[in-house]
């Protein structure tokens, strides 16, 4: 039996947090549930009440996205599990998805699957105008300086083999701690020559809590790209 581990990155999740559990446990079976929070105050005896399926790590300071996963990554790989999945805390990614596209990225053998928002029978919900122009541009800067065949770089809804999990906690996580190293984690895996696909998926913005992205992040973001360029250019110049 395939066993999963979901890494989910939490910052003041708590309004949503118990149920997404709840929701991952009604469509998958075999899974264990490994949540990375860096909220100040902490609330895993809340949410691990009863809930024996689940790690809860709480940090205590905000210490990015991309580091959460990554933290995420190491500690469930401790464990003999075959399929990791990354996904948001707010319900943007729906656990009734989880089993559809499982056995897709298992029938197709592959190393990285990312739940693509801008693949033709894809649909984002709830998204405000500066939101997705935001994410077209940042997509189309991506596509533009790394040239990996993918339609969408920036969505954390992703399913990685062992092997590349394994890949992504030596390479990963040293360009930023946020959501560039959904970017930099593509780049890699495309360089080591990983197989990767895309499928549909049904993004929904937040209707509960705050969203962690601003200006700041925005900006951080777009300066990795641009060191991510140069890291491209210089391993391809040295093979």
């Amino acid at each position: 039996m395939t066993k999963i581990a979901i890494i989910i990155p939490s910052f003041n999740e708590s309004e949503n947090l118990e149920n997404l559990i709840n929701e991952i446990n009604l469509n998958l079976k075999n899974v264990e549930i490994f949540i990375v929070d860096d909220s100040k105050d902490d609330y895993s005896e809340k949410i691990l009440n009863e809930k024996k399926n689940v790690n809860f790590f709480h940090r205590g300071k905000k210490l990015g996205r991309g580091s959460a996963v990554i933290f995420g990554l190491k500690e469930s790989l401790k464990k003999d599990f075959d399929i990791f999945v990354e996904m948001d805390a707010d319900f943007s990614h729906h656990p009734n998805e989880l089993v559809e596209k499982i056995n897709f990225f298992k029938k197709n053998n592959l190393d990285l699957l990312i739940g693509s928002r801008y693949l033709k029978k894809s649909k984002i919900i709830n998204w405000s105008l500066s939101r997705r122009i935001f994410s077209k541009m940042s997509n189309f800067l991506a596509r533009i300086l790394l040239r990996i065949p993918v339609n969408d770089y920036t969505n954390g809804f992703r399913f990685y083999s062992r092997s590349a999990a394994e890949l992504i906690t030596i390479n990963c996580g040293k360009i930023g701690d946020g959501f560039i190293i959904l970017s930099e984690i593509l780049l890699q895996l495309s360089l080591h020559k990983f197989k990767i696909g895309e499928i549909e998926t049904i993004f929904v913005n937040r209707t509960r809590g705050e969203s962690s992205v601003n200006i700041r992040l925005i900006l951080n973001s777009l300066i990795g790209l641009i060191k991510l360029f140069f890291i491209k250019i210089k391993i391809e110049k040295n093979k």
